[in-house]
């Protein structure tokens, strides 16, 4: 890849502006000073974040720097990230204060859970732990539904400092089990099942499978969600353990250990398109200020009047910076939901909202352009004007989708943080601050105060203005990913050898910066096509394809053509309005795309599709409609969240016009 000035340079001009509300701007946790005051110390800076937590003894060094890449944080500081999350919010008085309104899909079923209630259960939770024979360094698998006992699992693990991993329950035994016996989990706590779409969905015949596949697993710790029969060998007395027998037993006792900052504190596993899956290790003093940090900052969080929803699921690193440790350090009342948000109804969403007063909501583009191709009559239905502040994360939000999301869900008054960060950064690196910076639809605006990052040139030279090429950052963080499990050799050459010699941080994502110095994440660079010699963005043709009206959603990929190198192949999800879009669909979509980029980003083939091919997280898997495009059999499909998806687009091959 190449990053001259036609690169990926800005082709989609974006001129729309929402400034700060005059209010929130008013009282904003963080205003603009905070840029400069970071960028002058940046370890005073941090040093000062650091002091929002509760520690057990008080750090010597903020940023050891003597070994990089393996960086240390607050060294010779003791905490308990437990502590933070729990304990001290009831040690000052706030133990009434609901810590998770829980939503279960089934209608009705639902849970207020105090931070006292929630202190008391993670005690048990420890307590069980540890007469099961967990010790400090054990680690502890998780493969649970979105329950608050999945949570509680989460910070009882951290409790007695056993690191966990936590496995999403979508994902199948042959993945469970890879990922159990590389980290070596001693334990794994799970539920007998979880309701997706009205039903029970069954979890724990995947670990019973999983538990056939390595032998390391001492104890299965269950939780009963459904009732569900497990099936004539579906319990093993030698090794299953009920929660409600185990836990439900044990002491509302307990008193937490401190750790080092650089304790262990999980592993999460990234699946990688080839090879295995990548056990990303964050530990926890610089993880906890970094989450704590920017879920204060990021989401201008009033922990007294605000209800927060994060929409993630706990086997994201989404739900563990955004759902248990960055807003329960910081003693947020937060909504936490099972299931789909299409079940039972279409505005489930919208009804929790509405129901709970939820003021601030952090959401997936993916999710966002679902709802678009419902149209606005749903959201409609329901009072939102609660809301005060929507995030956006996952991936880069099209400027439509930001426009459709401001305007339906916030009533055109909500600011949106379109944040940029990663499983392995811990924390967000890339937003707007909803008190300083005016919104642009599409862009992930500036690095927050206290991280430096950077768009640079093959060589590791920042690009001009209106100039794309590698999104890198230039300085160690406090939540950044320490190595990855068991293999240093890994880490070190997947994240710091493109750019050893400036000694900066690169795990794949390209970039621009527009004629403001504003940063747009393209995604992978994986993704970026070579068209005649152009290189073009598969985000910004996507972009331009769900600005037209008629679509909802789009994804583009290149492939091999004789005649340019690559061609541009889009696939099309159309909103329901739109019907099959008419006749001439796909000229008035190719000719879109000509008059909003221009002939060289025009589509050889656009096919009209009725989903796209989507991993259980969101994420669109590009390689399998490169597959299709490219008339090749269809690679694996094992993570995606319905397989069937690409026979229907297979199929729809046959019958797409090319133009």
């Amino acid at each position: 890849m190449t990053t001259d000035h036609e690169t990926l340079a800005n082709l989609l001009k974006e001129d729309r502006r929402f400034e700060p509300p005059a209010d929130l701007a008013a009282a904003a946790n963080v205003s603009g000073d905070a840029y400069e005051h970071a960028a002058k110390d940046p370890g005073a800076f941090w040093a000062e974040q650091a002091e929002r937590l509760t520690w057990a003894e008080k750090w010597d060094t903020v940023l050891d720097d003597s070994n990089p890449p393996f960086f240390k944080w607050f060294t010779g500081g003791k905490l308990n990230a437990s502590y933070n999350c729990v304990d001290r919010h009831v040690e000052a008085g706030r133990g009434d204060k609901v810590a998770l309104h829980w939503v279960g899909e089934p209608e009705g079923d639902t849970r207020d859970i105090t931070y006292a209630q929630l202190k008391d259960e993670v005690s048990q939770a420890a307590n069980a732990l540890t007469e099961l024979g967990v010790e400090t360094g054990d680690r502890v698998a998780i493969y649970m539904p979105m329950i608050p006992e999945a949570i509680v699992a989460m910070l009882a693990c951290a409790r007695i400092g056993a690191p966990h991993t936590v496995v999403f329950g979508g994902f199948s035994a042959d993945a469970l089990a890879s990922r159990i016996d590389d980290c070596q989990a001693k334990v794994i706590i799970t539920s007998d099942g979880g309701y997706r779409r009205g039903a029970p969905s069954a979890l724990k015949p995947a670990v019973d499978e999983a538990r056939t596949k390595t032998s390391v697993v001492e104890k299965v710790l269950v939780v009963r969600r459904t009732g569900q029969d497990l099936g004539e060998n579906g319990w093993d007395d030698d090794v299953d353990v009920w929660w409600h027998d185990a836990v439900g037993s044990a002491s509302t006792e307990h008193t937490p250990e401190a750790f080092d900052a650089e304790h262990p504190l999980y592993v999460m596993y990234t699946s990688g398109t080839t090879g295995k899956p990548k056990g990303i290790l964050h530990t926890t003093g610089g993880y906890l200020v970094g989450t704590s940090y920017t879920h204060h900052a990021v989401f201008d969080l009033k922990p007294e009047t605000d209800v927060y929803w994060c929409t993630a699921d706990i086997g994201w690193v989404t739900g563990h910076s955004y759902i248990v440790y960055g807003p329960l350090a910081n003693g947020a009342t937060q909504v936490l939901y099972e299931g789909t948000p299409d079940s039972p109804e279409r505005g489930r969403w919208w009804q929790i909202i509405e129901q709970y007063g939820v003021t601030i909501f952090y959401t997936a583009p993916t999710a966002i352009r679902s709802f678009m191709k419902q149209g606005r009559e749903i959201p409609d239905q329901r009072d939102m004007s609660s809301l005060r502040l929507l995030g956006s994360v996952g991936e880069p939000i099209n400027p439509e989708a930001y426009i459709w999301y401001r305007n339906t869900i916030g009533g055109d008054r909500t600011p949106v943080v379109d944040t940029w960060w990663q499983t392995e950064t811990g924390m967000i690196m890339i937003s707007p601050l909803p008190g300083v910076t005016a919104g642009k639809p599409g862009s992930a605006m500036t690095p927050i105060p206290g991280v430096s990052a950077d768009v640079v040139d093959d060589d590791g030279n920042p690009v001009p203005n209106g100039s794309g090429g590698y999104l890198v950052v230039t300085a160690p963080w406090p939540s950044m990913l320490r190595t990855l499990w068991g293999d240093d050799d890994r880490y070190v050459d997947t994240y710091w050898s493109r750019f050893k010699k400036q000694g900066y941080y690169f795990a794949g994502d390209g970039a621009k910066k527009d004629s403001d110095g504003d940063i747009w994440v393209l995604g992978r660079v994986d993704d970026v096509m070579n068209v005649s010699g152009h290189r073009l963005s598969t985000t910004e043709i996507e972009s331009a394809l769900v600005s037209h009206p008629k679509v909802a959603e789009a994804a583009v990929v290149g492939a091999t053509d004789p005649d340019t190198g690559q061609a541009v192949v889009a696939y099309v999800i159309l909103r329901e309005n739109a019907g099959d879009g008419g006749a001439d669909i796909v000229k008035e979509l190719s000719d879109h795309v000509r008059k909003e980029i221009g002939p060289i980003a025009k589509p050889r083939q656009i096919m009209i599709v009725p989903e796209l091919p989507k991993t259980r997280s969101g994420k669109i898997m590009r390689r399998l409609l490169r597959d299709v495009a490219e008339k090749r059999e269809v690679g694996d499909v094992t993570t995606l969240a319905d397989s069937g998806i690409m026979d229907l687009i297979s199929a729809g091959q046959a019958t797409s016009t090319e133009d």
